[in-house]
């Protein structure tokens, strides 16, 4: 497939003008009537990208204007994070000052300790 789709639309679509407009004046029924059917698709689809292409330029242009430094402005280690996460897995909350000790009061309440400075995470194994 073609890397530039608005080249090769506007190819195909002043090609099939061209035939359609010899296949008219040549008296050639058949196949000006499959030309011109294929004709008014070819347009809409070249007139799409030929707007779509003008919007990106724009976009572009505008985005330019805004200056560099929006372009190079440094990741933070927030986004590096957000993109990294599980999507179901729930946040893990900032320990509390006195987190550890109401943990390990618990643990001796209840019976067996757990592990009292390992937060809970979420398992990174896939479930078969």
């Amino acid at each position: 497939m073609s890397h530039r789709p608005l080249a090769t639309v506007c190819g195909l679509t002043i090609g099939d003008y061209l035939l359609w407009n010899w296949s008219l004046n040549a008296n050639h029924a058949v196949l000006a009537l499959v030309s011109g059917l294929t004709l008014p698709p070819l347009a809409i689809a070249f007139v799409w990208l030929l707007v779509l292409t003008l919007a990106r330029l724009v976009a572009d242009v505008s985005r330019g204007a805004r200056g560099t430094r929006a372009r190079k402005a440094p990741r933070t280690r927030r986004a590096t994070r957000a993109r990294t996460r599980v999507p179901g897995a729930p946040r893990a909350a900032a320990p509390r000052a006195g987190a550890a000790t109401n943990t390990a009061a618990r643990a001796s309440s209840t019976g067996p300790a757990a592990p009292a400075s390992s937060p809970a995470r979420p398992s990174r194994k896939i479930a078969a």
